[in-house]
């Protein structure tokens, strides 16, 4: 019990030092706005909580706005903004009613006019207005999720069938000047690929996207075939792109959260990019390295994993990391894995990770329940619900990346 609590009281720490609000109000003590209007237009998974950090900082000075986030993330009014619940990670109808309000709030400003920009990761479906039909859409999307992609090749390829992506939200909005603020939500934080880079100038090309519908065999019409080979913006002069918040900022707090706790932390990395599965047995070998030693130690990953979906089953890729990893350290002392997104949400299910310890397995077996089978089928969730190993924080306000951490405690 005292390794799971350990583990409660470091994600709880790494989460709250990830929350926008500090981040977001500290970017705006540099902003320089027009003294024409003041235009806020927030999109992703942690748009509200950006929204309202900034409103609580700026008041009466913002005219308008439009806040789009996903279904649940809301947690009310924020002033004269107008907020919309979308569909993540597939876009649905209200994706793009939220993208044209945007559209319309931006259109017919002028040169002493300001767009307040914050993007953060889930903008690639919540911030959309494509150029093909929704059905066509909703199939790429589910083709690239299920294929293996990984979230810069999925934001490469959905850019050429946006009216937003890739730099064109920006081009819209001028001749107004654009304040972005981006919270991170990519290894390395490429600003044209956090949310498919609506408000910055795009750095791949028609070229780049087309092998990668061919690597992945992903089905294409001759409208998007048409639209693959229109470029997209390389040039912004109207905008001013402020990042803040990532993953490596996650995993220093986690650490210090360790250390608080008497653990030695030991960050392997910030950007790890992996299949979940691997990543969890990666865990587990090196927490049968260390079985005998005797200091407390705690192993950090940082990143984003993915998941080859071979079965039918409900998950997410922090669950199938966690579960993964769970023969590995079975019967190992006082020896735990666990893994959370840090937006609160792990794939289409209402936990954000999971956690697994070197009893798990044996739960497990005693149910019947084989893991092997259940990483097949892709439903690590009720694999987890079996063994209490299930982690629900709810929607978190914040989106930087996935953090893992094995904890051995001695």
């Amino acid at each position: 019990m005292s390794l799971r609590l350990d583990a409660n009281k470091i994600m709880e720490s790494a989460l709250h030092a990830a929350l926008p609000d500090t981040a977001v109000a500290k970017a705006l003590e540099t902003a320089r706005f027009g003294s024409g209007r003041l235009v806020l237009v927030a999109a992703g998974k942690a748009a509200w909580q950006m929204a309202k950090a900034a409103s609580d900082k700026l008041e009466a000075r913002i005219d308008c706005g439009v806040v789009i986030t996903k279904y649940g993330h809301s947690m009310g009014p924020i002033g004269k903004l107008r907020i919309f619940e979308a569909g993540h990670p597939v876009p649905d109808e209200n994706s793009f009613r939220g993208a044209q309000a945007a559209i319309d709030l931006v259109t017919g400003l002028t040169e002493q006019d300001t767009v307040l920009f914050l993007l953060s990761g889930g903008g690639s479906a919540l911030f959309e207005k494509p150029l093909i039909p929704e059905e066509d859409l909703s199939r790429l999307t589910k083709e690239l999720l299920a294929c293996g992609a990984d979230i810069v090749e999925m934001n490469t390829v959905r850019k050429r069938f946006s009216a937003v992506k890739g730099g064109k939200f920006g081009a819209l909005c001028a001749p107004a000047r654009v304040f972005a603020v981006v919270l991170s939500d990519i290894i390395g934080d490429p600003l044209d690929m956090i949310a498919s880079g609506p408000a910055y100038p795009d750095s791949s090309t028609s070229a780049q996207a087309k092998a990668i519908v061919k690597k992945y065999g992903l089905t294409m019409t001759p409208r998007m075939e048409e639209l693959l080979d229109i470029e997209t913006p390389k040039a912004l002069s109207n905008v001013e792109t402020h990042i803040t918040g990532s993953v490596r900022q996650l995993c220093l707090a986690a650490a210090e959260a360790c250390k608080e706790l008497g653990y030695q932390p030991i960050t392997l990395t910030a950007s790890l990019s992996c299949t979940a599965r691997d990543a969890g047995v990666m865990l587990a070998n090196i927490a049968q390295y260390h079985e005998n030693t005797e200091k407390s130690l705690a192993f950090i990953l940082g990143g984003e994993t993915v998941v080859h979906l071979t079965g039918t089953g409900k998950g997410g890729r922090n669950q199938e990391l966690a579960l993964a990893a769970a023969p590995g350290i079975a019967g190992l002392k006082d020896t735990a894995v666990f893994s959370l997104g840090s937006d609160g949400t792990d794939g289409p299910t209402d936990a954000a990770g999971g956690y697994v310890d070197g009893e798990s397995q044996n739960v497990l077996t005693q149910q019947g329940v084989d893991i092997f089978s259940v990483l097949q089928n892709n439903d690590a969730y009720h694999a987890l619900e079996k063994c209490h190993g299930l982690i629900k924080t709810g929607p978190t306000g914040t989106n930087v990346n996935d953090i893992s951490v094995l904890l051995i405690k001695r």
